[in-house]
C-alpha cells in the first residue's frame, strides 16, 4: 500500500492511499475533527465513486473495527495498532523462528529490545496466556501480542528470528 500525507493549511491533513488492489482512497482529517473519505475511480482519479463524512466518534468507532480491536479474523497472523508512538502488534512465531523452545526470561526480551509481551495465544495447547512470565516457553504457532515503539518492535522481531512481520508502511 502506498500512503501520501499532505498538509491542508487551515483545514487539516489529507491522506492519499493507493491499495494493493489498485483502489484509491482519500481521507481528509479536518481541524474540527470531521473526517471525509473519498473513494476515487482508479482509472480516472478525478471521478469520485463515493464519499462519506464522519464525526470524531464515528471515525474512531470505524477505525477500531477496521483495526481489528473488536474482532480479529482467525487467518490474520500479523496486525498492528498505533497509539501515538506506542504500537501494539500481533506477531506469529513461525516454524523457522530462532526463539522456539526458549523462555522469555532466557531471551531477556524486555531488557534487550525494550518491548513487552502482553499475551501469547495459540500454539499446541491453543490457550491464552495473558502477561506471560519469564519462564514462559515460546513455541511454533504462538501469536504474541507485543507493545513498544517501532524500533523496539523491530528489535523484538530480529531477536525472535521472525522474518514474517510487516508494518503499516508496507
Amino acid at each position: 500500500m502506498n500512503i501520501r500525507e499532505s498538509e491542508l493549511p487551515g483545514i487539516g491533513k489529507k491522506y492519499d492511499l493507493r491499495t494493493r488492489s489498485g483502489d484509491n482512497l482519500v481521507i481528509v482529517v479536518h481541524n474540527d475533527e470531521r473526517r471525509e473519505l473519498f473513494h476515487l475511480n482508479p482509472n480516472n482519479p478525478d471521478e469520485m465513486l463515493s464519499m462519506i463524512t464522519l464525526d470524531d466518534d464515528e471515525a474512531r468507532s470505524a477505525a477500531s473495527i477496521i483495526a481489528g480491536m473488536t474482532y480479529k479474523p482467525k487467518y490474520s497472523d500479523i496486525q498492528e495498532i498505533q497509539l501515538d508512538n506506542l504500537l501494539i502488534e500481533w506477531v506469529r512465531v513461525e516454524p523457522q523462528s530462532q526463539c522456539i523452545g526458549k523462555q522469555i526470561g532466557e531471551l531477556d526480551i524486555r531488557g534487550v529490545t525494550g518491548a513487552t509481551i502482553l499475551a501469547a495465544v495459540g500454539g499446541r495447547d491453543k490457550d491464552k496466556h495473558i502477561n506471560p512470565g519469564p519462564e514462559f516457553v515460546l513455541a511454533t504457532g504462538l501469536t504474541l501480542v507485543v507493545a513498544g515503539e517501532r524500533n523496539q518492535l523491530k528489535k523484538l522481531r530480529q531477536l525472535l528470528g521472525n522474518a514474517n512481520s510487516r508494518t503499516l508502511s508496507e
